[in-house]
């Protein structure tokens, strides 16, 4: 069981040295605490993909606002290793690696969260179970966590650990939402019968889930593509027409709703979501408190 209080909504941080730069993000990360969100998901691979970039770029940014704002103790910060193209893997060497680099760039001695980015095959299970266990034991860390891992996996990793007396994952993350629910029969049960909590990523369909996306429309955004192939579906269709009709009968917006249809989910603590600009922000803050009746949850699928 996890003992860190992720509170209603995990701030990704995949956006920040992105679509977000330095100035942005810092007001991002001030009005996300501001109005009482307390974590934060980066990994040590964001932001590679942008050109001119190495990676590291958000823990960087991110740590640059913890040190000029005193708010290290007010947030829980998680963070990734295994993809980094000059951290990768699991290998014991290279997680002690990544995790003094992601140290550095956070400007902190401990992570409170430190994922398994993804199952390593190539490195037998023991192996990397026992370093996240001597992380934890020497203080870098608090808790490891594990993303993208499959149920049997997930599953020899966490009693591995339980057998030999270590410290085992406690939080899972994976690809959950509204539009993609894989997560609910092939891992969910898994994650709730070790008694771990799901952090889901990808919580608004990278934006179809905030309602901009209709037929017929365009959206000028880095993850139009991605988003806009929901629309293929005529089930998601109909889908946005009853988040419309749940969001207007709470007075709030269609992210609010599939946000708050996450955190009602079987194991979920809360989902994570980002924004690029303090004016997409007040969209994932009117979750914060949002709670949807049986029925709402119902009409929307459980």
């Amino acid at each position: 069981m996890t003992s860190l209080d992720f509170g209603p909504l995990v701030l990704g941080g995949n956006t920040f040295g992105w679509t977000s730069d330095r100035e942005e993000s810092f007001a991002v990360l001030d009005a996300f605490v501001d109005a009482g969100g307390r974590s934060i998901d980066t990994a040590d691979v964001y932001s590679a993909w942008v050109s001119g970039n190495s990676g590291g770029e958000s823990e960087t940014i991110i740590g640059e606002w913890l040190a000029s704002r005193g708010r290290r103790d007010d947030v829980v910060v998680a963070t990734k290793v295994f993809s980094l193209a000059a951290r990768p893997g699991l290998s014991p060497g290279n997680v002690r690696a990544a995790v003094e680099d992601s140290l550095r760039r956070l400007q902190t001695d401990r992570i409170d969260l430190y994922y398994a980015h993804r199952d390593d095959t190539d490195v037998p299970q023991e192996d990397y179970v026992g370093v996240f266990d001597e992380l934890v034991a020497a203080g870098k860390i608090r808790e490891a966590g594990a993303s993208n891992f499959t149920a049997d996996r997930l599953r020899s990793a966490v009693e591995l650990a339980r057998d030999t007396g270590r410290t085992a994952f406690t939080v899972a993350q994976d690809q959950l939402s509204l539009v993609e629910r894989g997560y609910q029969s092939a891992l969910g049960p898994t994650v709730e019968d070790l008694g771990l909590v799901q952090l889901p990523y990808s919580a608004l369909a990278s934006g179809f889930l905030t309602g901009k996306y209709r037929p017929g429309t365009t959206v000028d955004s880095v993850r139009a593509g991605g988003a806009g192939r929901y629309l293929e579906d005529p089930a998601n269709v109909a889908l946005l027409e009853t988040l419309d009709e749940v969001a207007a009968g709470h007075g709030v917006g269609v992210a609010a709703v599939a946000l708050a249809w996450l955190r009602q989910q079987p194991t979920v603590a809360a989902p994570i979501a980002s924004a690029r600009t303090v004016e997409q922000l007040p969209a994932l803050v009117e979750s914060f408190d949002l709670a949807l009746t049986d029925e709402e949850v119902s009409s929307l699928g459980r």
